[in-house]
């Protein structure tokens, strides 16, 4: 075990040494370590974006011609996503800005902030509208018409959500494989707001567009209101929820959450299998942004060196994690003699 005792300063390249041989490892043993893979969640949003403003237009004119309804809440609801994707795309731009004196881990939580925004958003100006609307429908009914051009509104519409979802769909599934996750317990675990924002949005709106064709078949075929009415409720509903289950992910992120304890595994493994780590006896990654963690740490570096000796070694075994752009920091200090090692 190193010991801390008094000695003279080792020499700079015995810390540019040890980040050299063990950087690249130590990052590609943790995949949650392999780069931010901002430039695809920014892609994700402004497919988004643009789906969602091409529907919320056309949604908004068949809207008022069949006054349906079902299709007033589907308005409503395009055109809250397309609101809440700018505030994702600030998310992603804010989270990214680098570090300074006054944020040394960076900026990353903001990403959260403004995905709480987003999610806010869905919740009041989507579901909220919806459901009121329908409760309208309900105390004073009025009848619809055009129904053919409310049908293609939504085909349309479904296709577009389709193009989005799948957009969606693909970069979950290439983070999620690394990872060893499934698509859902991925996109419900994920750092990355925006990607599980996107991915809630367009399962919401997929499912509130069968919602909508279904309310407005029966008010078609029934020449009642009330079944219309009930699907604009319906969708309401559903957005409150996928509001709710947002909200709550963004909050748990903003307090401070642990990262996965899989990926807290594949970094013990990483550090134990450096030559110059005999132990490990505390290590915690905390989520900070979106993709990146800080890294706090108990170690037993194998010799028996200095107290100046060992604070270099230490210092190039911070660098290593550093090394990544993923980590904002590190901070490692020595494991007392008799704590027990981890792991992995």
């Amino acid at each position: 075990m190193a010991r801390e005792e008094g000695g003279e300063q080792a020499p700079a390249p015995v810390a540019a040494e040890g980040v050299a041989r063990g950087s690249r490892e130590l990052v590609m043993a943790v995949p949650f370590l392999r780069g931010p893979g901002a430039s695809e969640s920014v892609t994700t949003v402004l497919v988004a974006l643009a789906a969602n403003v091409l529907i919320a237009v056309a949604k908004s004119a068949v809207a008022v011609v069949t006054g349906s309804a079902s299709l007033v809440a589907e308005a409503a609801h395009s055109w809250a996503d397309s609101g809440n994707e700018i505030f994702l795309l600030i998310a992603s731009r804010r989270a990214r800005r680098p570090r300074d004196r006054a944020h040394p881990l960076g900026h990353g939580r903001e990403a959260y902030v403004w995905s709480l925004f987003a999610a806010l958003g869905v919740f009041v100006a989507g579901g909220a509208v919806s459901v009121t609307r329908g409760v309208q429908e309900l105390i004073h009914p009025e009848p619809a018409e055009h129904f053919l051009a409310g049908y293609v509104v939504l085909a349309v519409s479904f296709v577009l959500e389709g193009i989005s979802f799948l957009q969606s769909v693909r970069q979950a599934r290439s983070e999620a494989e690394p990872l060893e996750r499934d698509l859902i317990e991925h996109v419900m675990a994920t750092s990355d707001p925006t990607l599980r924002a996107v991915f809630a949005e367009d399962s919401a709106a997929l499912t509130g567009l069968v919602i909508a064709a279904a309310g407005l078949a029966a008010h078609q075929l029934t020449g009642s209101a009330v079944p219309d009415a009930a699907g604009s409720i319906l969708v309401g509903v559903l957005l409150g929820v996928v509001a709710v289950v947002l909200i709550n992910r963004n909050r748990r992120f903003l307090v401070g959450e642990e990262a996965d304890p899989r990926v807290r595994s594949a970094a013990i493994r990483a550090l134990l299998e450096m030559p110059e780590v005999a132990r490990v006896t505390y290590l915690r990654l905390e989520v900070v942004g979106p993709r990146m963690v800080f890294v706090t740490g108990d170690v037993d570096l194998t010799g028996d060196d200095t107290e100046s000796h060992v604070a270099v070694r230490l210092r190039a075994l911070e660098a290593k994690f550093c090394a990544s752009p993923a980590v904002a920091g590190a901070v490692l200090s020595l494991s007392a003699p008799d704590e027990p090692s981890l792991q992995a």
